[in-house]
């Protein structure tokens, strides 16, 4: 697998003269194509706010960010929304669904956007909706359908226009125990079958322990790092919670 993502001395201050925080701190690494990253630290570690440098809704104090051979710290405001718009797509923990239009219509706003024929916007939104198994609900509105249907609905709006990088801050945070492993597996599903790039801030290390590679952020610096590799789930999530109950990190009950 090749680089596509390379984060190159970040640093994020906020704050001026005496009342300067440091958000995130010098932090270098690299995110291949097909990976499905993990972020995890305390709160306060920075990790939501690596996430936001990332997605281009915030921009660095210094250091540089490349997609492939783009430097997005270098792009003005109207090419970082053409680029946000493009490559990325986000998954929150709120759904930030339209409770006027229903779940299929959510879906399709995001390719009536990108400017896509009737045809090609209706094949992809059923493949979506086939793929995520929110088929049965596609005429319901959001207020009609379980939480995990909606962050599914989320998934889908968030995949349909094939971005280059998928971004999830929290993306279980709001949901049950049996919504949050649909939810997992599902990432995992599009990870493998769709080659999704998925960058994901969690604290749950149920959560993390779905992912290939794990980060570990305290204080704004990347401080440890675990791969996967061919390790179960059950023995790398009993890693997590090994390097969590060292560092102070927030531990969640492993489901």
């Amino acid at each position: 697998m090749k680089d596509y993502i390379r984060i190159c001395d970040v640093e994020k201050y906020y704050g001026n003269g005496a009342n300067v925080t440091k958000a995130v701190d010098r932090v270098s690494f690299n995110v291949n194509q097909g990976e499905f990253v993990g972020v995890m630290g305390a709160s306060g570690s920075g990790k939501t706010t690596l996430l936001n440098l990332l997605s281009t809704i915030d921009s660095v104090t210094a250091g540089h960010i490349y997609y492939g051979s783009t430097d997005i710290t270098e792009l003005r405001e109207e090419k970082l929304a053409d680029f946000r718009k493009e490559n990325l797509g986000f998954v929150f923990q709120e759904y930030n669904l339209l409770d006027t239009l229903t779940i299929e219509e959510n879906i399709m706003l995001a390719m009536t956007l990108q400017k896509k024929s009737r045809q090609e916007i209706r094949e992809e939104c059923e493949k979506m909706l086939a793929l995520l198994g929110i088929a049965e609900v596609r005429d319901q509105f959001p207020y009609q359908v379980s939480g995990g249907q909606k962050q599914r609905c989320a998934c889908a709006r968030a995949l349909v226009n094939h971005p280059q990088l998928l971004l999830a801050d929290e993306p279980t945070g709001a949901l049950d125990s049996r919504s949050s492993q649909t939810l997992l597996e599902t990432f995992t599903e599009m990870n493998r079958e769709l080659s999704a790039t998925i960058f994901m801030v969690t604290h749950d290390a149920f959560s993390a322990s779905y992912c290939s590679r794990i980060l570990f952020l305290k204080d704004g610096r990347i401080f440890h790092e675990l791969v996967r590799g061919d390790k179960d789930r059950r023995e790398f999530l009993g890693q997590i919670l090994d390097v969590l109950s060292l560092t102070g990190g927030e531990l969640s009950d492993a489901r």
